[in-house]
């Protein structure tokens, strides 16, 4: 992309990403060298699928960003709803893209380098004159490009699926359990079928962006530098934009399995509602070494109280002294001001619990697991539909 429009491009993103709180400062640097990973590849594809899934996923998230904050609960007790995103969550989103990005930029170099040294005078001075319209993308072309738009269309079915499917008018339904059982809002691999139409919907703005952009080669074009040896007939563009559209809603449906099976979702069982943690992260809750000191401290408490003595204590495996402490009366176990209180109810039931989910993973590693495997899997389906060599997407192999 020429520099003298991604400059200007990148700084706007930079400044609408402080200027509405999108990012925090750390996601903003993030997204500024995402962007310039994207703008350093010769084609306009990479940085306009960058901008419409930020301007997309952003605009997603505003929908309706009031009554989805009362539908969740914040780790830190408040209301939910996102918050500005983190520089884990935008590398989580993009880090696969990028480094795809940086690949077929260095491929197509090394290709255009390969031609100027093997060609005539007359072809030599005819390459060295070929503007970027020239890295033409063939029918059979590179893989890289697929798995770029593969990413982009994923993340973007999964940020749709996740904002919008929450405002269901029905309760969604655990896609990891065998009878689809009904579950909290928010909870990680609940889906249903406003979320499921989102998440398409996500999919079809990014393939649509993509094929506007990508520069298919045509008869006039095919042959010359950016591989391009076949030219594309309306058939076969009308397959790829299905099969990324199909392959990007796929993701999102990706994303809610990996969350149903290794992210734990935490609820709170006051009011029903999930809580979500700050930036994606864990959501912390009562451990169990936790559980079983509350039950010793009880069964001391109530060995003094029939008159058992110490004795009783020591077997119950408490020391007199937390005993003591706990017993005092300047010390109350639900004072917001005793920092050893726990959220609890008055019968040490916890006010927090697990509602689904092996505590394996986070929500970014999920996205990051998510974009990664599709965008591979994109790349590996190619590879064997056009019968290229998946070893095709390194530079050398060119």
């Amino acid at each position: 992309m020429r520099a003298i429009i991604a400059g200007p491009a990148i700084a706007l993103l930079c400044y609408r990403a402080y200027s509405k709180n999108s990012l925090t400062p750390a996601g903003i640097f993030a997204a500024f060298l995402t962007a310039v990973a994207h703008a350093v590849h010769p084609w306009n594809l990479p940085f306009v699928l960058l901008v419409v899934f930020f301007l997309a996923g952003t605009r997603a998230t505003h929908v309706k960003e009031n009554v989805k904050a009362t539908l969740t609960m914040h780790s830190r007790g408040s209301s939910g709803g996102e918050g500005p995103r983190t520089h884990i969550q935008v590398l989580a989103n993009s880090l696969t893209a990028s480094i795809l990005c940086l690949l077929h930029a260095w491929q197509l170099s090394v290709r255009k380098d390969t031609l100027l040294v093997t060609a005539s005078p007359d072809a030599s001075g005819a390459a060295s004159g070929a503007g970027p319209e020239s890295l033409c993308f063939s029918w059979r072309g590179d893989l890289l490009v697929i798995g770029i738009i593969a990413n982009y269309a994923c993340v973007a079915a999964d940020t749709f699926s996740s904002e919008l499917g929450i405002l269901s008018t029905g309760s969604p339904r655990l896609i990891t359990s065998w009878n689809l059982r009904k579950v909290p809002r928010g909870t990680n691999g609940g889906v249903s079928l406003t979320g499921l139409g989102a998440g398409l919907l996500g999919s079809v703005i990014v393939v649509t962006a993509a094929v506007t952009v990508l520069p298919f080669c045509t008869a006039a074009t095919a042959g010359r530098l950016g591989g391009g040896v076949a030219a594309w007939t309306d058939p076969q563009r009308q397959l790829l934009i299905l099969g990324l559209t199909v392959w990007g809603f796929l993701g999102s449906v990706l994303d809610s399995i990996l969350g149903g099976l290794f992210q734990s979702s935490v609820k709170d069982v006051r009011s029903g509602k999930i809580v979500e943690g700050e930036g994606g992260v864990r959501v912390l809750v009562s451990s169990a070494a936790g559980c079983q000191h509350s039950k010793a401290t009880t069964g001391a408490k109530a060995a003094l109280l029939h008159g058992e003595g110490e004795d009783a204590v020591q077997k119950q495996g408490t020391n007199s002294s937390a005993v003591d402490d706990d017993a005092a009366p300047s010390l109350e176990r639900y004072d917001a001001k005793n920092k050893h209180r726990r959220p609890s109810f008055g019968d040490e039931r916890p006010s927090r619990v697990v509602e689904n989910g092996w505590d394996l993973l986070d929500n970014n590693d999920v996205n990051f697991l998510m974009a990664f495997s599709m965008s591979v899997g994109a790349m590996a389906v190619a590879s064997w539909y056009w019968g290229i060599p998946f070893r095709s997407v390194l530079p050398t192999a060119v």
